[in-house]
């Protein structure tokens, strides 16, 4: 059994046992963690498939021999009996008529009503379709793994953390730390990004282009996994700045870098955005524009981070030379 986990400082020595026992510790919690996330995701499948679902638009209202216009063609014709019963209750209502007449148009005008009310008046939402036997159970247990991964990911990311942070010595553990808290924050702000601003309307126009085309169905399996690796990858893409960063700390760029091959670094990006799902003009403009304005911040990061190299440079010269200068 795992023993429990202990703060363990830089200046321990530990085993390859101790080692792998606190791995194994850590591993542990992360299974526990993914397991509580995977069961509440799936209890809560329901209201997870709908939030996907937004991205979906409306069934068209093509015409009735395609399937998804069906629900469109019974939407006009409730609104065609909703007059045809507004108009008989008119001559129901109407003193020129005689006293059976208006028994008959009031009769019409309820009939008239009640075959309006049986169909519906709003078009219904697009839902995605599945062809397989077990396909509906194997793709609720696929999204909720998904974001049973998401909702565990500051867990994960911080059992990691734990366990690489005694192998750092002080000044290493000034930089690791901050990366710890930003590196979550910045993936779920990727994520956000993707369902609020990248998806819908992605969606709208890959789904909708030439629409009066073709008769226009959503594989579940298919639709799901646009969505989540679209997410997935802009939400790594906004890791950008902590990249750049790290490599500014290993010397190897600086913000006059960033600023001098900036003709370069478009190119790149827009490269990137085109490898991620969706690869058309609307999704990759979409995928892009977060990445060149990551980009500038991290110029902006880079350019802080080298005047606070440079000061720090100058204080242990100085401090060097004052060493050297004293004569004791």
């Amino acid at each position: 059994m795992a023993k429990v986990l202990r703060p363990i400082g830089h200046e321990d020595r530990l085993s390859i046992v101790d080692h792998l026992d606190e791995l194994r510790s850590r591993l542990i919690i992360c299974g526990i963690a993914l397991a509580i996330a995977f069961a509440a995701c799936f209890w809560q499948n329901h209201a997870l498939l709908k939030v996907l679902n937004r991205a979906l638009p409306a069934t068209p209202a093509t015409s009735s021999n395609h399937i998804s216009g069906l629900t469109g063609d019974s939407v006009k014709e409730a609104r065609a009996w909703d007059a045809v019963a507004n108009a008989a209750q008119a001559l129901a209502r109407s003193a020129n008529q005689s006293a059976a007449d208006r028994v008959h148009f009031a009769q019409l005008a309820q009939g008239a009503r009640d075959a309006a009310t049986a169909l519906p008046h709003t078009t219904a939402k697009r839902l995605p379709i599945t062809i397989g036997v077990g396909e509906p159970f194997t793709t609720t247990l696929t999204i909720s793994a998904y974001f049973a991964l998401l909702f565990a990911l500051p867990v994960l990311i911080y059992q990691g953390y734990a366990f690489v942070l005694p192998a750092l010595n002080p000044k290493e553990r000034r930089i690791a730390i901050p990366v710890m808290a930003a590196a979550p924050i910045l993936f779920l702000a990727g994520v956000a990004f993707a369902y609020q601003v990248v998806l819908p309307p992605a969606v709208h126009f890959l789904q909708g282009y030439n629409s009066q085309n073709f008769d226009i169905l959503v594989q579940a399996k298919t639709y799901y996994t646009f969505e989540v690796f679209t997410m997935l990858g802009i939400g790594l893409a906004f890791q950008l700045p902590l990249g750049l960063l790290a490599l500014q700390h290993l010397g190897a760029i600086n913000a006059r870098t960033l600023t001098s091959n900036w003709r370069y670094a478009v190119v790149i990006m827009a490269v990137i955005a085109a490898a991620m799902p969706g690869a058309d003009p609307v999704t990759t403009g979409l995928e892009m524009l977060p990445l060149v304005l990551l980009f500038l911040a991290s110029i902006v990061l880079l350019k802080i981070a080298d005047r606070r190299a440079a000061a720090r440079a100058a204080s242990e010269l100085s401090d060097s030379l004052g060493d050297g200068l004293d004569p004791t």
